[in-house]
């Protein structure tokens, strides 16, 4: 009885995956990619979201094998002997790392996936991962743009390969496209890659000429946005684009590389989101998750960095979640 009291709420609940080792991971001072992120989308959460509508879920590490279903060998082992040997920065690109970054990392991609287990085994309705560094510019054998592993790449393919999904969604409103997202699933037509984005801008990849190629063609759908776009561009994306293109589609789970870069007056970012965009953003992927994915929503944080617009909006996605998982 108790039990059954203890958990059948639970399964209304959005999951919070967070663990202390993300701050381990340390960046150069005034970089924007800074531990205190935790702190600020953590305290936007915490003030914003009653407690009761949370399940906190203990993050894990991923194993190598885990990490090779969407990384190269040679790419995971050079990644560990930079951070091992005290490189300040990884060999392939443009992302610090100091002693604690490969556990950081192994954790954020083994917490986006006890996330994912949590959601299918119906613990919680959705989840929201509060995790560093962020992933999407990792490629399968390249860490670049702040990331180390790909964390929601790697989740997507152990949904497939550990619980049997078959087509996974990956919506990404990061104001930087993620090219390390695109890259890893660019022929695999049952991972479908959404991308609304700042064009030009970092890391220069994200055209809407890129769409797939071999089996994959037709399931990466770019919607490149001039810096100044908002509420109505990025809104009219996913409205015009996502929702036609997955009544085709039809993803039997929903994954959300969740950057609040987009926001207006981000340290990086050009694009003018609000927090109230965010959520309602949210919102449409919600719906469309209830429709074809039985609700099951897992979001993993990217970017932002202005750490006040940071906390809002993330909070504002956290409370839409929240709200959905309430519902009966």
């Amino acid at each position: 009885m108790g039990n059954e009291e203890t958990d059948a709420p639970s399964a209304k609940k959005t999951g919070i995956v967070y663990d202390p080792v993300y701050k381990k991971h340390l960046t150069r001072p005034g970089h924007p990619e800074c531990p205190e992120r935790c702190d600020a989308v953590l305290a936007g959460i915490g003030r914003s979201v009653p407690e009761n509508r949370l399940e906190h879920l203990k993050a894990r590490a991923a194993t190598v094998e885990e990490l090779l279903l969407c990384h190269t060998a040679e790419y995971v082992e050079s990644a560990k002997a930079d951070i091992e040997a005290g490189a300040v920065s990884l060999r392939t690109g443009d992302t610090d790392v100091s002693e604690r970054s490969y556990d950081a990392a192994l954790f954020a991609a083994g917490g986006v996936m006890a996330a994912a287990d949590a959601v299918v085994s119906g613990r919680v309705s959705n989840a929201f991962c509060v995790v560093r560094p962020p992933g999407h510019h990792a490629t399968r054998d390249r860490g670049m743009g702040f990331c180390i592993f790909n964390n929601i790449a790697v989740a997507a393919r152990y949904l497939q390969k550990q619980h049997g999904i078959g087509n996974v969604l990956i919506v990404d409103w990061d104001v930087h496209h993620g090219n390390g997202t695109q890259d890893i699933f660019y022929d695999e037509p049952r991972v479908f890659y959404f991308s609304t984005h700042q064009w030009p801008f970092y890391p220069g990849t994200g055209t809407v000429s890129e769409t797939g190629e071999g089996k994959g063609k037709g399931s990466t759908l770019n919607c490149p946005l001039p810096s100044g776009s908002g509420r109505k561009e990025v809104v009219g994306a996913f409205k015009q684009k996502l929702l036609p293109a997955m009544k085709v589609f039809k993803p039997d789970f929903v994954l959300i590389s969740a950057g609040f870069d987009a926001r207006h007056e981000d340290l990086i970012g050009n694009m003018v989101l609000s927090d109230g965009d965010f959520g309602e953003l949210t919102e449409i992927l919600l719906q469309l998750a209830s429709e074809y994915s039985g609700g099951r929503v897992v979001s993993v944080l990217e970017g932002g960095y202005r750490l006040s617009g940071l906390a809002s909006s993330a909070a504002a996605h956290v409370k839409a979640l929240a709200g959905s998982a309430g519902q009966t």
